[in-house]
């Protein structure tokens, strides 16, 4: 696939790593491509390509968006019409929302015209550099209304080496899923357990 990253941070930066890794062509989409951050990405995968945001989404194929919520307007009206291509909000709004919508999932639905699912938000940036813990891989959630774009981010989380991506349902869950984020942010960060923490399903 060709996947666009918007957001250089540290999620951005460690699921560029992982799908490169599983063949895909990334690029990162930067207001400037001379920060610090795409300078340190660019050092870490040189293969992958830097462009102005809406350049890199409209070359894509799907769109990861790892930024900050606060920013989802904006970053849709820089991006245009994304018509047929999957956007995955990989966002949470547990601190900060955008202007005009609960959570960056809604924001995006309304506002981009692409496939929007939630999806790489429910742990930290660690567990997708590497998802293999001593007892196997660990896994990875999303919801969202698009079956074409829950069917897209579930083959990427298994590239990216999580064991399954379980689906919490339809956009009535995107909030629900966002906190089960902050349930991993309360146990890895506020109550002390550290990042080295993650979550799986078993079945008896």
């Amino acid at each position: 696939m060709k996947i666009a990253i918007i957001g250089a941070g540290n999620v951005g930066g460690a699921l560029a790593a992982q799908w490169q890794k599983a063949g895909h062509t990334i690029t990162i989409g930067a207001r400037d491509a001379d920060s610090p951050k795409i300078q340190k990405i660019r050092a870490e995968l040189p293969t992958a390509a830097v462009a102005a945001i809406r350049e890199a989404a409209q070359a894509a194929d799907v769109i990861l968006v790892a930024t900050p919520p606060q920013f989802a307007e904006d970053i849709a009206a820089q991006m245009g019409s994304l018509n047929g291509k999957v956007l995955i909000d990989a966002t949470n709004s547990v601190r900060t929302r955008p202007e005009n919508y609960p959570t960056a999932y809604h924001a995006f639905a309304a506002l981009s015209g692409a496939e929007v699912v939630k999806c790489f938000n429910t742990t930290g940036f660690e567990n997708m550099a590497n998802p293999l813990y001593p007892s196997g891989a660990i896994d990875m959630f999303l919801a969202g209304d698009s079956a074409t774009a829950k069917q897209a981010a579930r083959q990427l989380a298994l590239d990216a080496g999580f064991a399954e991506c379980w689906d919490f349902g339809g956009a009535d869950k995107v909030q629900l899923l966002e906190q089960f984020a902050l349930s991993w942010i309360n146990l890895a960060i506020m109550q002390g357990h550290g990042r080295d923490l993650a979550f799986k399903v078993v079945r008896r």
